[in-house]
């Protein structure tokens, strides 16, 4: 029998309905007979998703992936059939009904977080992240034109719950940044989440993406993930803003971007996390955050 990990059943309880957290054990065992699958390992979860250690009948190693099917995780088996395993897990098998997935084996206890060099963690984070962005999106997948319209006009709705004044126009000096990029979106395929957690070691190539959450747009808003994750590590450098840039001239040079165009997405990206957490009733706006804006559009140093 699984059991379902107390973290994982607290935040599929918290973001999703109940009765899919109350038929995941029925889900897990109607999949792995129709596959016929093998545990073989430890269950992993992430937030929304419970993942199993499995072997197919052939012996192939494989790892099975269940969450439900919301806006955000419902492009992620088109995503990966359209990256075809370049830069990113490969895609097994999918179940159209239950959004089950069967992933190619990576190994789960080697993300690049654990790369002791910050930087070079970046230089690899960004490499694949340039791949998985020529990739141009297909149609009728969600587009960064449509989130960016519903983030300008939530700002004011949005920015009255702050409890500082200077924080409010924060908010909507970024939603004007932001209402000046929305006519020219990008056409390509982004992972949307691409930090060091999601990047694992691998054994046909030394690191491989996982967990996308894709949307088509322009590269830039690709980038916040991987600038206010280990944020310890800026912090430790002792110069915020330096390290912030450092990380952030690594990426768009290696996306080949306009690093003007590229700061102003990546301030839309600010402002859709501000929006998110504001809602969920955070009275303040994140430092990280506001670090992470100021740096990237701040005069050059």
């Amino acid at each position: 029998m699984i059991v379902i990990p107390e973290a994982l059943a607290e935040s599929l309880r918290k973001h999703f309905p109940r009765e899919w957290l109350a038929g995941l054990p029925g889900l897990v065992d109607r999949t792995l007979d129709q596959w016929q699958l093998t545990v073989d390992g430890k269950t992993m979860h992430g937030m929304a998703s419970l993942v199993l250690p499995v072997v197919r009948p052939d012996g192939t190693r494989a790892a099975l992936k269940l969450q439900p099917v919301d806006w955000e995780h419902e492009g992620e088996p088109v995503g990966l059939r359209i990256w075809d395993g370049d830069g990113i897990v490969h895609l097994l098998d999918h179940d159209q009904d239950t959004g089950a997935m069967l992933l190619e084996r990576l190994d789960e206890h080697r993300p690049l977080s654990t790369m002791p060099d910050d930087f070079a963690a970046t230089g690899i984070l960004a490499e694949l992240l340039a791949r998985l962005t020529e990739v141009r999106g297909p149609e009728g997948m969600r587009h960064l034109r449509d989130s960016a319209k519903k983030m300008v006009a939530d700002t004011p709705r949005t920015a009255i719950k702050l409890s500082d004044q200077d924080e409010r126009n924060l908010l909507k000096d970024w939603a004007a940044t932001v209402s000046e990029l929305v006519d020219e979106p990008g056409d390509r395929l982004l992972h949307w989440d691409l930090h060091y957690d999601n990047v694992l070691a691998a054994d046909r190539e030394p690191w491989l993406a996982i967990d996308p959450k894709p949307l088509v747009g322009d590269p830039g808003f690709d980038i916040m993930p991987a600038l206010d994750n280990r944020w310890d590590d800026i912090v430790a450098t002792g110069d915020v803003p330096k390290a912030v840039l450092r990380r952030f001239d690594l990426l768009t040079e290696a996306l080949g971007v306009d690093r003007q165009r590229a700061a102003g997405w990546t301030v839309a990206r600010a402002l859709q996390n501000s929006l998110w957490e504001v809602d969920g009733g955070e009275p303040r706006l994140d430092p990280i955050q506001v670090a992470i804006a100021k740096a990237v559009t701040s005069p050059r140093r």
